[in-house]
């Protein structure tokens, strides 16, 4: 087992991806429950790769990216088996030029969760922890999570929240049960303030909920955007607005691959008002900054 280190040629790196997902296991079976939720997630993304995370490492590599990879951890909530965070550590090691790994614990996990968490960071160098509060079926200031909270600042890393609707169990019966009040921005501003020296990325425009994410992020200055899971020709005006004057330090480029394609989201970007000085910032240099990527 080889300890996670980045070994990013930040020169040559044209962009980071903060948000893209492990999708495929090489070491344990599909979890037949998993496989019908893939199905529901495919019919309303109407087409989704499902690569492995080696073959995610390659995809990037050929367009000079890097890409911050995670599974989720939603077992109690779903009842789906997750990949293993400790698969997602040793194979982002193996591809250490592009890939930088985060892990997923269900907050539900108690202590287990905290005793995962410290191990995962100790002895498998990740990066950073991803929760998803609707898929994971808890408010993200439910002091339930604290501990676990705690253990990841005192690591020093980041911790990337899912917010806003979502596409998980989007058209199914009922949404497959997932309810969507758990992932409102707002809900971070209490974890933000009981954790102020917690780095927090609110992942995606935050739909319903812009104004909420653009407030707490503008109140909490430990609190980044990422920009992943729409096309950027979709964001909504009070969005780019912020990302070009208040918050464009703490804007962050996202895909939510494989669910949306970089080349896209690449595309849909440059035909942005984004101003000049600002583009490098959120392609490139927050990451750099937020990940503590340069010495």
């Amino acid at each position: 087992m080889a300890k996670y280190q980045p070994n990013l040629n930040l020169d040559e790196i044209v962009a980071i991806d903060v948000h893209t997902h492990a999708e495929v296991s090489t070491r344990q079976p599909r979890d037949p429950c998993g496989v019908l939720f893939d199905e529901a997630m495919a019919r309303y993304f109407r087409e989704m790769k499902r690569p492995t995370i080696a073959e995610t490492a390659a995809f990037y590599r050929e367009r000079k990216m890097a890409a911050v990879i995670f599974t989720v951890d939603s077992e109690a909530e779903m009842g789906i088996t997750r990949i293993m965070n400790e698969e997602v550590a040793e194979v982002a090691a193996e591809h250490n030029d592009v890939l930088i790994p985060f892990a997923s614990i269900d907050p539900h996990k108690g202590r287990m969760g905290v005793r995962e968490a410290r191990r995962l960071i100790e002895e498998f160098g990740v990066r950073g922890f991803k929760f998803h509060p609707t898929s994971q079926g808890f408010y993200p200031n439910d002091r339930m999570a604290y501990p676990l909270y705690e253990a990841i600042q005192a690591a020093g890393l980041p911790a990337l929240f899912h917010t806003g609707q979502t596409g998980a169990g989007a058209g199914a019966p009922g949404g497959m049960g997932l309810r969507l009040k758990y992932s409102n921005p707002l809900h971070l501003d209490d974890v933000a303030a009981d954790f102020p020296e917690l780095t927090i990325i609110m992942a995606h425009p935050s739909f319903p909920w812009q104004d909420e994410a653009l407030a707490v992020a503008t109140h909490k200055p430990t609190c980044f955007i990422d920009l992943s899971g729409w096309s950027p020709k979709y964001f909504p005006p009070n969005l780019v607005q912020y990302a070009n004057t208040l918050l464009k330090d703490r804007m962050l480029f996202g895909t939510d691959f494989p669910v949306l394609d970089p080349d896209r989201w690449m595309r849909d970007f440059e035909q942005l008002p984004i101003k000049p000085e600002v583009r490098p910032l959120i392609l490139k240099e927050n990451a750099i900054r937020m990940l503590k990527l340069r010495d």
